[in-house]
């Protein structure tokens, strides 16, 4: 018959196992690029030179502003913006320096990704390619997805958010308050 000591101790152990494997978990993108290689560039680099990095694989995020279906794919153009540590994109479109072109050669229907849509791309760098914009030419480095994650603004955890009331101590819990339990004040 197991004694109270033996169940504390393989809780303790449990609990310990538990933070052990989960504190060794990374995502898919973290993996592909965490292994052991130089940092990635920036992007003006790649804009100014894409050739040079042709076949590197890279991690670029942006808000899509147009989405093409080709016979051999879908094409995505993309506002570059810079990645936090979550690899999502800023949502701040003064960060932009400049547009890349993603290729989905998989079906992707481009009614699915409107333009607008907030995305991280994981994928091999191919070239670049000239077209129209506006009344001149641009040239877009073209990455050839690998994986791709679309986001919603919402989920954007670099803003602190506010609470409605000022004046309360920062160590009530949040859903008490100085007046009872929320939202019923009495």
């Amino acid at each position: 018959m197991p004694t109270m000591r033996g169940k504390l101790l393989q809780g303790i152990g449990i609990f310990c196992l538990a933070a052990v494997v989960t504190a060794c978990a990374t995502s898919a993108d973290q993996r592909e690029t965490t292994d052991g290689s130089p940092p990635p560039p920036p992007f003006s680099q790649i804009k100014a030179t894409p050739e040079s990095f042709k076949g590197q694989t890279l991690v670029l995020g942006g808000q899509i502003l147009s989405a093409r279906r080709l016979k051999d794919g879908t094409r995505l153009e993309v506002l570059q913006l810079p990645l936090n540590n979550a690899q999502q994109p800023s949502l701040d479109l003064m960060k932009s320096q400049g547009r890349f072109v993603a290729i989905q050669r998989e079906f992707l229907d481009p009614a699915t990704v409107p333009p607008g849509t907030f995305l991280t791309v994981t994928g091999e760098l191919t070239g670049s390619v000239t077209l129209p914009l506006d009344e001149t030419d641009y040239v877009y480095p073209v990455i050839d997805i690998k994986s791709f994650r679309t986001w919603i603004p919402s989920q954007d955890s670099d803003q602190f958010r506010y609470r409605p009331y000022p004046y309360y101590s920062p160590f009530w819990h949040p859903y008490w308050g100085p007046y009872g339990r929320f939202p019923y004040y009495w």
